[in-house]
């Protein structure tokens, strides 16, 4: 069993009235969640009823409110009981479907997952404002799979393997670039169907979540979008260009990303300005949520190329995982005259440009784009991450760390290297 680190959070909210609400992409483990909460509340002797949406027999009671509270009676009686809802999303008017019944008031509490289209379709959160928690479940993170593959001998304390077992880090963190974190493909350890299983969950993807939310049973442009983006991570998205290459208006090409962002897929960053003249216009960049998904779509899975975008894309999405839980927004930096920095955290208190690098520094190298940088904005601190070197140097007021990647996983360390 794979531990996923939101468990915990979503059992401090048991006790809670609002509904727990699990979001995430198709196959990232939402339902494998719910039942290990099943479980452990009928370890307490807690009672609970499971209904999935995606089984014919259970879809029947959600006819009405009047027929799944008649159901929930049923199996629980009229006292305090735990109600888990699958796959919401099959639901038509799902937000106002809950809203109506957590209104009346009843002694359950509600468990439900789905997935992104329950925000594109059903607009849950105007809904049930107020009434709802989110929690979001992605892929597994770097230190789940990590830990995982460690057998938990170093929960806690990852950072002292990678530093310690170099080599085995590395092969670890390369697999994780290769294959990403889809749980089914992590527990998978045969190549051939490591790839047959991405397939499928790609597949269902397209033809299951996208072609019932466009309303179209012809996907061609919206998967080809999925590879081009797959191509680009890292670079400006240029809308014209885009629409121009697959045949669509820019109208239509701003759907398909939202599409995207909003099912889990992509994640934009949104360019850090201060000088609107000096900086450049307001295109985005793109990343992926899961690399191995990034990485089929471009028929590269379990080999690539271009390892130092990948690097990039992953150690955002720690950063993005590290920063959830604050105010702090993660943007880009480029300027008309091609200073790039990968990534500036801005909490409105503190400025932290963060450049990656894929290569095993062996001594400090301060990029010319950071040195821009430091001239311009005020930043008492820079974070280069990197494969091994760990070390502090001074560029005029500014202190540069040079991190190893492992080290931005202890929270503790992230605090410090980013906030002082």
């Amino acid at each position: 069993m794979i531990k996923r680190y939101v468990f915990d959070t979503l059992k401090e909210h048991l006790t809670k009235k609002e509904i727990s609400f699990i979001v995430g992409p198709r196959q990232a483990g939402k339902t494998t969640l719910m039942l290990m909460l099943k479980e452990y509340l009928e370890k307490k002797g807690d009672k609970t009823l499971f209904l999935n949406l995606d089984i014919e027999r259970d879809k029947e009671f959600f006819n009405s409110q009047t027929r799944l509270i008649r159901k929930i009676e049923l199996e629980l009686g009229k006292q305090k009981g735990f109600v888990f809802i699958d796959e919401i999303h099959r639901k038509e008017d799902a937000g106002l479907f809950l809203k109506g019944i957590y209104d009346m008031d009843l002694p359950y509490k509600f468990i439900v997952s789905g997935s992104g289209s329950v925000e594109l379709k059903e607009k849950i959160h105007e809904s049930l404002i107020g009434r709802k928690r989110i929690f979001e479940l992605s892929t597994l993170s770097f230190e789940e799979f990590a830990n995982f593959k460690t057998e938990y001998r170093y929960e806690g304390r990852l950072a002292d393997f990678f530093s310690l077992e170099r080599e085995p880090g590395y092969e670890m963190l390369e697999e994780y670039l290769y294959f990403g974190g889809y749980p089914r493909i992590v527990l998978e350890e045969k190549l051939d169907e490591k790839l047959k299983l991405m397939n499928e969950i790609y597949q269902s993807y397209i033809e299951r979540d996208i072609s019932y939310l466009l309303k179209v049973k012809k996907t061609d442009a919206f998967s080809n979008l999925v590879k081009i983006m797959g191509a680009q991570i890292g670079n400006l998205a240029n809308l014209s260009d885009l629409s121009s290459t697959l045949g669509i208006s820019v109208h239509t090409l701003k759907d398909y990303l939202w599409y995207l962002e909003k099912t889990f897929i992509l994640r934009r960053i949104s360019p850090y300005f201060r000088n609107i003249r000096k900086e450049i216009t307001k295109s985005s960049v793109f990343y992926f949520y899961d690399l191995g998904l990034r990485n089929f779509a471009l028929g590269g899975f379990g080999s690539l190329k271009e390892m130092g975008f990948v690097f990039q894309n992953f150690v955002l999405n720690i950063l993005k995982e590290k920063t959830a839980i604050g105010s702090a927004g993660i943007h880009f930096w480029r300027t008309k005259e091609k200073a790039e920095i990968d990534f500036v955290i801005d909490s409105g208190s503190y400025l932290v440009p963060v450049e990656v690098k894929y290569k095993k520094l062996v001594k400090p190298e301060i990029p010319r784009a950071l040195r821009t940088f430091s001239k311009r904005y005020r930043s008492e601190k820079a974070v280069i991450i990197n494969l091994a070197l760990e070390e502090s140097v001074h560029l005029n007021h500014m202190e540069i760390l040079f991190i190893p990647f492992y080290r931005i996983l202890e929270n503790r360390f992230f605090d410090s290297a980013m906030r002082g």
